[in-house]
Order: structure tokens, then C-alpha cells, then sequence
């Protein structure tokens, strides 16, 4: 493979005494070569380690600029070097690393080949990779906007037909016949679930863009908060909810309040005829917490277990239980933005557990 297979250049940083024309010779015909004496662009630098002092500062703001899309550096070390370079160790600094390769002198053209082709594909891989991301993100961007406007868009006609509809059932209630009577109670039923699924999809849209920053925060004043809000609703269905003491995390108070209060009332409304009973637990994993939300419920199909995180999958009837199909995509995209990952563990009849991982917050 050469250079010119992987869209790349050279840039030959070497001194005379480094013997420069012999490496542009051994390169040439086989590689896109620049051989002007100054740091500028390049898919590739190629230094001695007489001139590496000269061009380092240079080299290093190169470097650093062009990261995360990597940018290779090979420095040439001959047997008279009264320099000592070697390579260093990617676990003594944070990236980006200056010097990524050593060719000792004499070159050996096959190993000095391979390294430089092995480089530039790790290089044209890595712009790619990043002019995907880069896509990505406009991509989501553009999606978010669509979805808040679409949504927020939605909200006044729905409005007023829900508000017509009860406006019928108020003022010709008594006139209606059993079957019309029927109907106006599935209009007004469905506007009301599309008010929900609209208020949900807003509510889904904002994660990224309307979230607060990310601050060490007190789960136990989080949940607190959650277990307020779902006061009624735990009192209705005398839900036992037992909690150990838990950790701070870096995070969003408020988005963690909604990812507690969705999984919380999840529990209770899957919960099928008995009293539910729900544990809240949490074990640190090297750098993160691992948190888990356990029910005693109806429990979910192994082959269903992935698909309730994507919106608008629902399992069940509108009849069997109440949902919009938004609740655990939003729980997937808050712990996604606290770079977490959830997932459950499930049986059906045996109840279900949900575990979610948050960064640690260390120190007081």
C-alpha cells in the first residue's frame, strides 16, 4: 500500500547531517514526500533525532491541534545519538502522544515501510472516523430540532380539539345516544394519550440540548425528590420501597430525578396484583457507580428485553397498561449523557431489575 492509496503526505523534518537526500530517495515512488524544513501540514512527520529538539515545540502544537484525528510522528534514531529518545508510555501521560514510532539507523526500508503504512492508515481511518462523528452530530442535532418543533408545533391544534371534544361532551352529553356517547369518550381518551406522547417526545428532544451541567450530586436528595413526586401514586398502590444509602455522581439533578421517577413508576405500574416491592441498590465499579432499581412484578421476555428502551415500543395494550412508549428511551438517553449504559435483567413472572451506571464523584 502507498501513500498515495491512503490519500497521505510526508513531511521529512530531517537535516543534512541526517543524510535527508538518501531518505527522500528510499521514499520516493513509493510515498507523497514534502520536504520543506518546516512544520506545516502533513499526514506524517518524519524527524531525525539531531533536528527533533528544533522542530519539538512546533511538532507538539501540530500534534495537539490536529487531536483526536491522530497525527503520526516517527523520529529516526542513529547509533551516534547523543540523544536519548525512546518511546513513551501511553499510560504515563493523557493523549495525544508526540512520538509515535522509533526507526533505528541504519533504515531497514521494509520496517520503515511498514510503520509509515501502518501509520497513515490509522491516521485516514481516524479523520474518517471523525468526519463520521461530525456528521453524526449534525445529524442528531437536526433531528432534535424536528422533533421539539414538530412537537411544540402539535401541541395547540391538540389542544383544541381536546378542548371541542369535552366542549360536545359538556353541552350535548344528555343528548347523545350510547354508541355517540362511546366515541366522544375514545376521541377525548386519544387526544389525551397524544398530549402525552407529544409532552414525552418535547421532554425526549431537550436531553442533550436543555440539560443543566453536570455536578457532583446526591443521589439520596435526587431520589427523595423522585419518591415525593410519585407520592399519590405510591400511596395508591401501597408500594414498599426499600433504599440503601446512596452515592454522589456526577450528574444532572433534575434529569436524575426523572430517570429515578420513570423507573420507580414502571415498578408500580408492572407490578401486576400484589403489593409491589421495590429495592434500590448501588455498588461501585471502579470508576463509576452501579445503581439497580429490582421490582417483584410481571417481568419481561428475554427477546423483548433491548426493544422496550427504543421510543414508542410498548408491550402491552393501552387497555392492559398505561404509557406512552417515551419513558425508558428517556431513562437510555439521560444515563447515555452521563456516559452510563442500562440495561435489564428479567424473568417473565420473576420480576425485573434495571441497572444503570454513573461517573463516581470522589473526594468530599
Amino acid at each position: 500500500m502507498t501513500a498515495a492509496d491512503q490519500r497521505g503526505t510526508i513531511r521529512l523534518l530531517i537535516g543534512e547531517a541526517g543524510n535527508r537526500a538518501a531518505v527522500e530517495a528510499l521514499l520516493e515512488g513509493h510515498y507523497e514526500v514534502e520536504t520543506e524544513q518546516a512544520v506545516g501540514e502533513a499526514d506524517c512527520y518524519l524527524i531525525d533525532d539531531h533536528t527533533f529538539p528544533e522542530y519539538h515545540r512546533d511538532l507538539r502544537e501540530r500534534v495537539e491541534e490536529s487531536y483526536p484525528v491522530f497525527c503520526p510522528v516517527i523520529v529516526i534514531r542513529r547509533r551516534d545519538s547523543r540523544l536519548r529518545i525512546s518511546l513513551p508510555d501511553p499510560d504515563e501521560r493523557e493523549p495525544p502522544l508526540l512520538v509515535d514510532e522509533i526507526v533505528d539507523a541504519p533504515i531497514d526500508r521494509n520496517v520503515l515501510f511498514r510503520r509509515l503504512n501502518t501509520l497513515l492508515t490509522r491516521r485516514s481511518q481516524s479523520k474518517e472516523l471523525r468526519h463520521y462523528i461530525a456528521r453524526l452530530e449534525e445529524s442528531n442535532r437536526s433531528l432534535e430540532q424536528f422533533a421539539y418543533a414538530a412537537s411544540h408545533d402539535l401541541q395547540e391544534p391538540l389542544r383544541m380539539v381536546s378542548s371541542y371534544l369535552q366542549l360536545i361532551e359538556q353541552r350535548y352529553g344528555a343528548e347523545l345516544d350510547q354508541d355517540a356517547d362511546e366515541f366522544l369518550a375514545f376521541a377525548i381518551d386519544g387526544a389525551d394519550r397524544m398530549s402525552a406522547m407529544i409532552d414525552g417526545l418535547l421532554e425526549y428532544s431537550r436531553v442533550d440540548s436543555e440539560g443543566d451541567p453536570l455536578e457532583p450530586t446526591d443521589l439520596n436528595a435526587v431520589l427523595e425528590d423522585a419518591l415525593t413526586d410519585l407520592m399519590v401514586m405510591l400511596e395508591e398502590h401501597d408500594a414498599d420501597v426499600r433504599v440503601e444509602p446512596l452515592p454522589r455522581v456526577e450528574g444532572d439533578p433534575d434529569q436524575l430525578r426523572q430517570l429515578f421517577q420513570n423507573l420507580l413508576s414502571n415498578a408500580i405500574e408492572y407490578n401486576g396484583t400484589g403489593t409491589p416491592e421495590i429495592r434500590i441498590e448501588s455498588e461501585r465499579v471502579g470508576s463509576r457507580w452501579r445503581l439497580s432499581v429490582s421490582d417483584d412484578g410481571i417481568g419481561i421476555e428475554p427477546g423483548d428485553q433491548e426493544r422496550i428502551f427504543e421510543i414508542f415500543q410498548r408491550l402491552h395494550s393501552h387497555e392492559e397498561h398505561a404509557g406512552t412508549g417515551i419513558g425508558l428511551a428517556l431513562c437510555k438517553r439521560i444515563v447515555e449523557r452521563h456516559d452510563g449504559r442500562i440495561w435489564v435483567e428479567s424473568e417473565p413472572g420473576e420480576g425485573a431489575t434495571f441497572t444503570f451506571t454513573l461517573p463516581a464523584v470522589d473526594g468530599p
